[in-house]
């Protein structure tokens, strides 16, 4: 299994939207290498649900119901999509100033590729931030 962190601004959607719908599919990615992430998932991986420009904090876990396949909100161009079940939500949602203000996540994605919408997590930094959150 392999493990992810989607990102989402939770006024275009949120994790709440998320439990609500239970299965959603992640769709409007437009930079290449998250949409080579998108590519790279698997069945049953997990991803941590990041709340975005506002809240800046991981607030669940999902995992991968549907592989890539078209995204249907791509006007043009050669972009997927993967179908994303909602989990469950972190005990304590996990905030970015505190993964930053951590020198052992230096080289985790969300601190150093801060933009990337879709990104893989090492098994350790999962296993750190599950810990943190409280995540089972």
């Amino acid at each position: 299994m392999a493990y992810w962190l989607v990102k989402s601004e939770p006024d275009s959607f949120s994790w709440d939207q998320q439990m609500e719908h239970g299965i959603e599919p992640w769709t409007g990615v437009r930079n290449h290498l998250a949409k080579n992430n998108l590519k790279a998932m698997q069945l049953g991986d997990q991803a941590f649900f990041y709340h975005s420009n506002i809240g800046k904090e991981i607030v669940g876990v999902v995992e991968v119901a549907r592989e890539a396949y078209p995204d249907p909100s791509a006007e043009t161009g050669n972009w997927v999509c993967v179908d994303l079940k909602a989990l469950g939500p972190m005990k304590r949602a996990v905030t970015l100033a505190e993964i930053k203000a951590d020198p052992g996540f230096a080289d985790f994605a969300l601190v150093r590729l801060s933009r990337l919408s879709v990104a893989p997590v090492t098994p350790e930094y999962w296993k750190r931030i599950c810990e943190l959150g409280g995540w089972r």
